[in-house]
């Protein structure tokens, strides 16, 4: 891989909204992550209340309503394609009832043929799982919502 092919996937990388990149042709190989730094927390509570203050990580968005209270929702970061395992004939990363940690591997999203995998940042159970294994999603697409422990 020459240097201006370098650049070109660095461009790419940084113009899709990629977090993580791994890549390799032959005895070449490079790794690309980028740490996000800003997230958007949603918090509806009483009238008199105010919006919650921002978290690091881009792929959480936290919702309390009277009817799923202390649900936090998994959002995708990136547009791609929601994968429930890491090939078909494997058994999913996660079910409705699987409890999690801190880490631990949730989906893939695929975006130009590079697989993204989403990690838990929370520690908790899995309660609803909202698209389809293979399905479109869009940025900040609900995946997955989680009762925290």
């Amino acid at each position: 891989m020459d240097i201006k092919e370098i650049k070109q996937l660095m461009e790419a990388f940084a113009k899709n909204g990629l977090t993580k990149l791994e890549l390799t042709q032959g005895d070449f190989s490079i790794k690309l992550k980028k740490e996000a730094t800003e997230v958007k927390v949603v918090q509806s509570v009483e009238p008199a209340a105010a919006q919650a203050p921002s978290s690091p990580k881009p792929q959480v968005v936290e919702e309390v309503k009277e009817t799923d209270e202390d649900l936090i929702y998994i959002t995708s970061p990136i547009i791609g394609t929601f994968y429930r395992a890491p090939s078909p004939d494997s058994d999913p990363y996660v079910e409705v009832g699987s409890r999690v940690k801190k880490g631990d591997v949730l989906c893939i999203v695929e975006a130009m043929k590079i697989m993204n995998e989403i990690e838990s940042e929370y520690n908790g159970v899995i309660v609803k799982i909202f698209p389809k294994n293979a399905e479109s999603v869009e940025y900040g697409q609900k995946l997955f919502a989680l009762k925290p422990e």
